[in-house]
């Protein structure tokens, strides 16, 4: 089974939004954890069906090598984002990880991704949506 993490942090809504579509695409097919800057990011996405949830720098960092794709805002590789929630730890930790990573390029912490077309939110989910099944058909 495709363990996914989704990663969030301050009031979860992205991630949320995220775990949300996963569930009514994939429903069981897939396993999904919630892994929050801070408890309420986590409870977030406990309520929009993540199987299993974690919070806080050690709970990322365990977890970054034990899944199989993380999936959150591009900000989740760029240290001391979030406000600060999202830790130099916790930075590394996901962006060295062996897992593929489906970042979703919102200009949230003032980086700029060039040569990409901004769309909305639920736009960019839908793309996420779109690479998890890839993935899951080129596993079978």
């Amino acid at each position: 089974m495709l363990k996914v993490a989704v990663v969030d942090g301050q009031g979860g809504g992205i991630g949320s939004l995220i775990v949300k579509r996963l569930r009514e695409a994939f429903g069981e097919q897939i396993e999904i954890i919630a892994l929050g800057t801070n408890s309420t990011a986590t409870t977030s996405m406990m309520k929009a069906r993540a199987n299993k949830g974690a919070t806080g720098e050690n709970a990322i960092a365990y977890n970054a090598d034990r899944v199989d794709v993380i999936v959150g805002p591009v900000s989740i590789i760029s240290a001391n984002s979030m406000l600060g929630e999202l830790t130099p730890e916790m930075a590394v930790a996901i962006a060295s990880s062996r897992a593929k990573k489906i970042l979703l390029p919102l200009n949230q912490e003032g980086i700029e991704l060039v040569g990409l077309q901004y769309e909305p939110l639920p736009h960019l989910v839908e793309k996420v949506i779109e690479c998890i099944n890839k993935i899951i058909t080129e596993e079978v």
